[in-house]
């Protein structure tokens, strides 16, 4: 199978080692990988931020940026949410409508695509620490995704999966923009988040959304936490 790889902005500028893993992960399942070196930000921080129209022209550049009628995998939950939900207030009615829905009938987050999509599990690597699994917003209520990421990681040699009071709980980051205006609120929610997985004895948060991800990372080191961050690829591809 071919498929078009989606890496968030996020993801590009901030954690380009976690794409590298993507890749590995993907190419272990057996799936051939395209990607698009002019793909740039789907819209989701304009469209938040209430800049509609800049996030539709960002929409159209996503649309053309992935022209084939084929699965298109995206790393981080939060912007194929955007997407499957969002695209559809941008493009009705309009010359992109059409576009629209032959790329979100292919676009499947990344958990998603290796759990339901090819049933491709278990890698066979190994990660000898106690984690919790963080279900993001975007996975729960756009996605409806919550056992995708919990077994892939049962599958993984060595690792302990334990499970926090609220795993449903947000993280704070809310889409970006709620992060920036309510400072705060936003802090509060992710030291929340966080010394609820401290209480497992949990060593690693892992999540499949590269936003939650930064947002706990960089609360975590500020606050001088003991406990770290990861995204589920950087564990699926341990050793590989």
């Amino acid at each position: 199978m071919t498929i078009d790889l989606f890496i968030s902005c996020v993801m590009d500028q901030f954690y380009p080692e976690t794409a590298k893993n993507v890749m590995k992960i993907l190419d272990t399942a057996g799936v051939k990988v395209e990607y698009n070196p002019e793909q740039t930000c789907c819209g989701k921080f304009a469209f938040t931020s209430g800049f509609v129209e800049e996030a539709k022209e960002l929409g159209e550049k996503f649309l053309s940026d992935f022209p084939n009628d084929r699965p298109i995998v995206g790393v981080s939950a939060s912007c194929v949410g955007y997407i499957k939900t969002r695209y559809k207030e941008l493009f009705y009615n309009t010359a992109s409508h059409l576009e629209y829905g032959r790329l979100v009938r292919n676009i499947y987050e990344l958990t998603d695509f290796l759990v339901n999509k090819i049933n491709y599990v278990n890698f066979g690597v190994e990660f000898n620490h106690k984690v919790v699994y963080q279900d993001t917003c975007c996975s729960l209520r756009e996605l409806g995704l919550k056992d995708e990421g919990r077994k892939l990681l049962s599958h993984v040699q060595g690792l302990e999966l334990v499970e926090m009071t609220h795993p449903e709980i947000c993280c704070g980051f809310g889409s970006g923009f709620f992060s920036i205006q309510h400072e705060a609120i936003s802090v509060a929610m992710a030291e929340r988040k966080i010394k609820d997985a401290m209480k497992t004895g949990a060593e690693y948060i892992v999540t499949n959304d590269i936003s939650c991800l930064m947002q706990l990372d960089s609360c975590i080191k500020k606050q001088k936490f003991d406990i770290q961050v990861l995204h589920i690829a950087d564990v699926l591809a341990q050793g590989i």
